[in-house]
């Protein structure tokens, strides 16, 4: 993998993380249209180190709420918030540690498989425009089931912000809350993910140059950041129905064209 690789492939993952078209989903595609060794699925190290970029650049975007949170942690509110999170992340942890070996079967570059999710992560983004507004908060059992859309975007062409914003959206939260909430609670499921490629004993297994690491984690944090900002606006104003015919269009040429 050359620095430039890594600054393409940081971008990608920046991007698509926070924009509801699949970075799993851009990953399998460029997989199969480059040379799948410069992508270095198998490298947990630069992989980790991506997905920690765009952790971080939540974390940047964020960074009030969850100052909030944590020194105002006595207090019932933020108490309830966090609790909220637990919840949601419940679901996507337990589904990823218990089935981890049958997931990594799903990323074997079956564009097929990529194309139909990506075709499902549409139809889910323009449905939204038919979604009912009741501007309700978040509950125990949204928390829940928000956790749930979480962990079926663990399938490859499913976009986790896109689905568990839309799940949000459906029903019936508050467009702003939606996507603060989506963004939460993908900060700990990350960490928890590097945290296991880190205890499973090949982490630190590769012999990769520092200034690749570190290209492709500032490409992935400023891409980020930028993404994570702009999918905020995207929600308020109600345009994610725009990226469904850009999933539409990806899908089908994953299916029968590439």
């Amino acid at each position: 993998m050359t620095e430039s690789d890594a600054f393409f492939l940081g971008i990608i993952q920046g991007l698509t993380e926070f924009l509801p078209v699949s970075s799993s989903g851009h990953l399998e595609i460029f997989r199969n249209i480059l040379d799948a060794n410069m992508i270095g699925k198998e490298n947990l190290l630069f992989t980790s180190v991506l997905h920690f970029a765009t952790a971080l650049s939540t974390m940047i975007v964020f960074r009030k709420d969850i100052f909030d949170l944590i020194f105002n942690i006595k207090k019932n509110q933020s108490k309830v918030y966090i609790l909220k999170i637990l919840i949601a992340i419940f679901p996507a942890g337990f589904v990823g540690f218990v089935f981890s070996n049958h997931i990594e079967k799903l990323f074997v570059g079956n564009l097929k498989l990529v194309g139909i999710m990506l075709i499902i992560t549409g139809l889910m983004l323009l449905l939204t425009k038919i979604a009912k507004k009741k501007n309700s908060k978040i509950s125990y059992l949204d928390s829940l089931i928000i956790g749930i859309s979480q962990a079926i975007a663990i399938m490859p062409g499913i976009s986790r912000s896109g689905t568990t914003i839309c799940t949000s959206l459906y029903l019936g939260k508050e467009k702003n809350e939606s996507a603060k909430f989506s963004f939460l609670i993908v900060i700990p499921v990350i960490f928890g993910a590097i945290l296991k490629d880190v205890f499973s004993g090949d982490f630190f297994h590769y012999d990769i140059q520092i200034s690749i690491l570190l290209i492709g984690f500032f490409s992935s944090l400023i891409s980020g950041f930028i993404a994570c900002k702009w999918m905020l606006n995207i929600v308020k104003n109600n345009n994610l129905m725009y990226f469904s015919f850009y999933c539409f269009l990806l899908g089908l040429t994953a299916i029968f064209y590439i």
